[in-house]
């Protein structure tokens, strides 16, 4: 902080403390709690003991600001003495085992981290350890002051972050100079789409400006109604064209990509739909104020006639343009109404469904309006009615079913689809899904999860959000569902054939990644190690080779059982119709050099895909020596695949979401298990939000002990993956700036998840000049 806003925050805290303190101006230790609003009880009691420095059980102002002064404005030495006095709970002068133990316990609880006692214990004695250096069985202020500077980034960043709680949370870090709107690296990275927008803009004034022209004989106000009604001729036709999906993904394989914004086709569709909205305002108003005009000047028809009856005879077909014109005013509002985020994001998805299959009545009642629409729609609805067709064919050719199904944490429903043989897609792409048993009429899209190179199975993790999604999940989740098979003997012949399939994947992934295993058996063992979250085991899919990675100690073929005969998990035969595939942005990653993968929550699914059938690749290209068991790949660029380097970053809000796609990740992982860290292909970032971050005092030891146990076991303990979780959010300039040091080649950042979100990332990309592509439907 600058002395100015040192200056104002202190002024901000006495403020808040004047509010929360009573008639005595002192606060006591709950008054204390409630004004930070903290989870664990622990450090709120710690910094309470440590503020009060006269020992009356209450804080005054003047005791408040002086620790506070101390941790903003001291040196070094006195924030380290403040924090050794934090875990030094008894006051002995030194931390003992125990003491640390508890503090770690506390730091669990503030993350939302939920470890075995036993790795708590595990992580409490590799800090101790580590910082215990003559083995006297506590740590002193010096040795915790020497095990410190071993973490620099801990030491850069012990600040003010135990004040960091009386923070104004709606204060703003940094505040840019120029909209965003006006950058240069804004115009540049949205060329094609702004480029495009100028093009539609400048035809429909175009249009209205000749319709006005050519109806100049009617007054000013039927001049705006045609001139609207003409822009309603190209908007209407061209809100549809945008949603011809599978010209749309076809059109994606061609230079045209390069041209037109196919990629912000459901923004455009948006855009297009608002500006259909006005048109019909303003053209209903014109309409209206001219038939108050018509029935003052020549009286023969009152105003609700003109509005309400055929008398008058305006229109072609029976003089019905009236009526008509006011059911689609009605239609197009309640249709643009029932399309809002607000509507779409509050678990009322259904509605905006069933809303929107009105547009079949818009285009009819258009057709009899307008003398002229027709002439506009012929084309595109020919082609649209095409679309259709194929699609109910597709959906409907073959046996689709649903064999397996696995509830995940965090109501996560995972469908095993038996792939038909002429089904195929690309990694990324989408299908909309019909299952009659949950709702008969109802179509809604999911990304598919499974990579091409799957040939037996499709994959939907479908996360419950909304009405279809939790009668989904609901529907499995019932103990006495008809999903369940009662076929014992076949399932239990199944569950040993997918048992030894399983069995033969990992040994054939520990023998190609140079492992010591020398048969299958210690092959299966190396893997099951390699994860260390147990309870995950039973909610992985059969049909997935990695899913009997994520098991602790217990004999591979009791944990598989045990996982086969899950609540969570079971076989079932649930008819179901699948359109698609349709194609996404992320088809252009295998165009890229340089990609840059972020998920945020079961924003994965796309890049779950994507990452498997990259691996896929780029095992192909993978060379080994059969006399060392050496193994490399080899670094060449040809039309498939362009890529030179994947970053991967999932970023999620809690612990359990890990447990989603942690087998495949570790899969991932040991693909390049022979490799540096800083020559890997695919380098993979884990975040999560709801852990404190490496700033908060609270959170120093914690993530200290994590860090040191993980060098240890050369896992993380929090998924069990290699790759380290970061706690907290990721700072995306150092992101993006660490990316661009390692000159792979131009960058492409590709993004599913929430669009708060997006607009940050986006934000971040333009400012260093990196092509941003958002995952939509």
């Amino acid at each position: 902080m600058s002395l100015d806003e040192d200056a104002r925050w202190l002024e901000w805290v006495t403020k808040q403390f004047e509010s929360i303190a009573g008639d005595d101006k002192e606060i006591d230790l709950d008054e204390f709690k409630t004004a930070l609003k903290v989870k664990e009880s622990f450090f709120a009691e710690r910094f309470f003991a440590l503020f009060d420095s006269d020992g009356s059980s209450s804080i005054s102002l003047d005791e408040l600001l002086k620790a506070l002064d101390l941790l903003i404005h001291g040196n070094e030495t006195d924030k380290l003495r403040f924090l050794f006095q934090v875990y030094d709970v008894d006051g002995s002068g030194s931390i003992d085992p125990d003491e640390l133990r508890t503090v770690l316990k506390s730091c669990l609880r503030e993350s939302a981290i939920s470890l075995p006692e036993e790795k708590l214990d595990d992580l409490t004695l590799a800090l101790f350890e580590s910082a215990d250096k003559d083995n006297s069985g506590s740590i002193t202020f010096e040795e915790l002051k020497a095990e410190l500077e071993n973490f620099p980034e801990v030491m850069e960043n012990l600040t003010i972050s135990a004040a960091n709680w009386l923070k104004p949370p709606d204060q703003e870090q940094k505040k840019r100079k120029t909209p965003r709107y006006l950058t240069r690296a804004y115009w540049h990275n949205n060329s094609r789409k702004l480029f495009f927008l100028c093009l539609y803009a400048l035809l429909n004034v175009l249009l209205f400006i000749m319709a006005m022209l050519r109806n100049a004989h009617g007054g000013l106000w039927f001049m705006v109604a045609k001139g609207c009604g003409m822009c309603l001729n190209l908007n209407c036709t061209f809100v549809m064209v945008l949603m011809l999906r599978r010209s749309l993904t076809w059109l994606r394989a061609t230079w045209v990509v390069r041209i037109l914004p196919l990629d912000q086709n459901i923004l455009l569709h948006q855009i297009v739909g608002y500006a259909i909205l006005i048109f019909t305002i303003v053209h209903t108003g014109a309409h209206v104020l001219n038939f108050v005009r018509m029935s003052q000047n020549d009286g023969m028809y009152r105003l609700w006639e003109y509005l309400f009856t055929i008398r008058p005879g305006i229109g072609w077909v029976n003089g019905t343009a009236s009526i008509t014109g006011v059911v689609l005013q009605v239609l197009i509002c309640l249709m643009v109404v029932c399309s809002s985020t607000f509507v779409r994001r509050s678990g009322h998805f259904e509605v905006f469904y069933w809303s929107h299959l009105s547009y079949i009545w818009v285009w009819a009642l258009l057709v009899v309006h307008c003398a002229n629409f027709w002439k506009w729609f012929v084309v595109p609805g020919v082609v649209f009615l095409i679309e259709k067709l194929v699609g109910i064919a597709v959906s409907h050719m073959g046996g689709l079913y649903i064999v397996e199904v696995n509830l995940l944490p965090s109501k996560v429903t995972h469908l095993v689809i038996k792939r038909p043989p002429f089904f195929h897609f690309k990694p990324g792409d989408y299908v909309f899904i019909n299952i009659p048993a949950i709702a008969k009429y109802e179509w809604h899209p999911f990304t598919i999860s499974s990579a091409p190179e799957q040939q037996d199975v499709l994959w939907l993790h479908i996360r419950s959000m909304g009405q279809w999604t939790n009668r989904l999940y609901e529907f499995f989740r019932q103990p006495d569902s008809q999903t369940i098979s009662n076929k014992r003997l076949t399932a239990s012949l199944r569950s040993r054939r997918h048992q030894s399939k399983a069995q033969d994947e990992m040994f054939k992934s520990a023998s190609y990644n140079g492992t010591l295993a020398s048969n299958k058996d210690d092959a299966v063992e190396l893997t099951l190690y390699r994860s260390s979250i147990t309870r995950t085991s039973s909610q992985k899919p059969v049909s997935d080779p990695e899913a009997q990675v994520d098991v602790g100690d217990t004999p591979p073929v009791t944990r598989e059982l045990t996982a086969k005969l899950s609540e969570n998990h079971r076989y079932c035969n649930i008819k179901c119709y699948v359109d698609g595939p349709f194609g996404t942005p992320t088809r252009q990653i295998f165009a890229s050099e340089h990609a840059v993968l972020i998920g945020a929550g079961i924003g994965i699914t796309p890049f779950a895909s994507i990452l498997q059938s990259i691996m896929c690749r780029y095992r192909m290209r993978k060379q080994n020596c059969p006399s060392c068991n050496y193994s490399w790949c080899e670094t060449i660029k040809d039309n498939e695949m362009k890529l030179r380097k994947v970053d991967f970053i999932w970023i999620n809000r809690d612990q359990k979401s890990f447990e989603w796609f942690v087998s495949l990740l570790t899969k991932l992982e040991m693909d390049q298990a022979d490799e540096e860290p800083e020559g890997r292909f695919l380098e993979m970032h884990m975040y999560m939000t709801s852990a404190l971050s490496k700033n908060d005092m609270k959170a120093i030891g914690l993530q200290m002990a994590l860090d040191l146990l993980a060098k240890k076991e050369k896992r993380d303990s929090i998924t069990g993956l290699r790759t380290r979780t970061q706690p907290g959010r990721p700072d995306w300039a150092k992101v993006f700036h660490k990316v661009s040091e390692e000159k792979k080649g131009k960058v492409h950042v590709f993004y599913c998840g929430a669009p708060a979100l997006a607009k940050v990332i986006k934000a971040e990309c333009e400012h260093v000049g990196f092509k941003f592509y958002k995952e939509h439907f």
